[in-house]
């Protein structure tokens, strides 16, 4: 009976001994022990690691929808331009005279004293009445895009989601609809990867502060920020302390696969802040069973540390292959972000151009819509998510899951780096051509059809140390899915007749090797 009773009083220790070593072993039958993310950069650089997913994905679709949809009326930063009266606009810009505002005058004349009519009077004309998440993720699977961003907290405070921390949500006014909610929703129920984006840090210096506008009222300072008069005042550490709660908020009711932060929170204000967010994210990540990711601009200076995050690029690119994995955020319109009426959309050629560019040197394309303020996505911008779609299902397996070779491409158009320089970017040519490869396959990708109807590959003369041990087996052109006829020789590969142009867009040339590619110092 004694022995009985010691056997007995073991099994609880036994059985625990027992799971700590199950909740270790990963699916591959090695022990794993999962890291703990400490919030200092030596910890998260130790234990972080860009997640393989994410770089599989490569296309993703971002949305910028709020209550400035509804004046659709120069940009997404019209509650900004709204207060910006001539004197204020010319002192932040360091103007000693600058010309009316645009956006301040036609608010002015068209809803009448910002005093009067300010922001937050357009949140509840902001209705969604036709909004529906199961069109808008099925628009965003014919896409072919494998994630999606919708904008959860944009400058202007408004949150577009059922907020723990703030009364100024979409749940509660406007749409009176979970909107991230129930994208989250239909999109996991779809297959999507579903992150979100905030843009709220900036809310401490986005609006202008002066007697003879509605900012300053104190009933609406939740609103548009308990800060003073001066757009340049640092950030206190109350308005630090409501940002924190708010994004642990939406972290830890909505469990978002990825987090994107726009431009203020790499300001030196929110530096403490961010290996707390960093940490707390990837620990709950662990949590959640799941490798989740945060994406960030290191606007002007390295506010993440390299190896911590995804690094994102907004409307720009890189000129070359970045080893670790990386993101472009542009838009479909050309001058805005959100919806508005003078909308003026790039063509789909010009994006699939891009991700084909940006895919090549190992990044990622995160393409920005722009919905109507009842929920209706423009009839335009579908066209051109439907035009990508149709091009990715022929030729998405030169994209999906594939990864940089030894060089990303050849020809004479070059691109611009940085932020905000796609403006600067020429369109490509037919001599311009991009690689990609996955296992042994190499995809040459040419971005333009060449008129003759033929394509020499210089990047694949042979003497070539990245060329040494390739052994071309078969040449396929995959929008006709027909073998081509090829020629290899210390020019290039040369061929001669491409066929039947049959894609609209970038020409996918599939080149089969008898052996897996290797990669030589790209």
């Amino acid at each position: 009976m004694i022995k009985q009773i010691k056997m007995l009083s073991t099994l609880p220790l036994l059985f625990g001994i027992y799971l700590g070593i199950a909740q270790e072993v990963s699916g591959q039958g090695h022990l794993k022990k999962s890291p703990k993310f400490e919030p200092n950069w030596e910890s998260i650089k130790a234990h972080y690691k860009d997640p393989e997913w994410f770089n599989d994905q490569k296309f993703g679709i971002f949305i910028h929808w709020g209550a400035y949809a509804v004046p659709a009326f120069g940009s997404e930063w019209y509650p900004r331009q709204m207060y910006m009266d001539t004197a204020t606009f010319s002192a932040q810009l360091k103007l000693e005279k600058l010309g009316p505002n645009e956006t301040y005058l036609h608010h002015k004349q068209k809803y009448g004293d910002q005093k009067k009519f300010g922001y937050k009077d357009f949140i509840p004309m902001f209705k969604a009445e036709k909004f529906n998440a199961k069109k808008w993720i099925n628009l965003f699977k014919k896409s072919g895009a494998r994630y999606v961003i919708p904008v959860a907290d944009h400058h202007d405070g408004f949150a577009m989601y059922k907020s723990n921390t703030t009364r100024w949500n979409a749940a509660e006014m406007g749409p009176k609809k979970d909107i991230l909610g129930e994208l989250f929703t239909e999109g996991r129920k779809q297959g999507l990867i579903m992150g979100a984006s905030s843009h709220y840090a900036f809310n401490w210096s986005f609006y202008n502060k002066k007697d003879h506008f509605d900012t300053t009222d104190p009933a609406y300072s939740d609103l548009y920020s308990e800060k003073g008069k001066d757009l340049t005042e640092p950030v206190s550490e109350a308005f630090k302390q409501k940002w924190w709660k708010r994004t642990k908020d939406l972290i830890d009711n909505y469990q978002p696969d990825i987090l994107w932060f726009d431009f203020y929170l790499d300001i030196p204000d929110f530096a403490e802040y961010r290996p707390k967010l960093a940490a707390y994210y990837y620990n709950k990540g662990i949590e959640w069973g799941k490798e989740v990711v945060i994406n960030d601009k290191n606007f002007n200076h390295e506010a993440f540390p390299e190896g911590t995050v995804i690094y994102d690029l907004e409307r720009g690119k890189l000129p070359g292959i970045r080893k670790l994995p990386w993101q472009t955020d542009t838009s479909i319109g050309k001058n805005s972000w959100g919806y508005v009426t003078n909308w003026q959309s790039k063509t789909a050629n010009e994006l699939v151009d891009d991700l084909v560019d940006i895919v090549s040197k190992n990044g990622n394309l995160l393409l920005n819509i722009g919905p109507k303020a009842d929920g209706t996505i423009p009839k335009d911008q579908q066209k051109i998510l439907l035009q990508i779609g149709k091009w990715l299902k022929t030729n998405g397996s030169a994209i999906y899951g594939t990864e940089y070779w030894s060089v990303f491409g050849e020809g004479p158009t070059e691109v611009k780096k940085g932020h905000h320089s796609e403006g600067g970017n020429k369109g490509f040519t037919s001599k311009d051509i991009r690689f990609t490869k996955k296992g042994n396959k190499l995809y040459a990708i040419l971005l333009e059809w060449p008129e003759n109807g033929s394509v020499l590959i210089k990047s694949l003369a042979t003497g070539q140390d990245i060329t040494k041990d390739l052994r071309i087996e078969t040449v396929k052109l995959l929008e006709s899915n027909k073998n081509l006829g090829f020629e290899q020789n210390e020019k290039g590969l040369f061929i001669e007749d491409l066929g039947k142009r049959k894609g609209d867009f970038a020409h996918c040339i599939e080149i089969t090797m008898k052996d897996p590619i290797i990669t030589i110092n790209p």
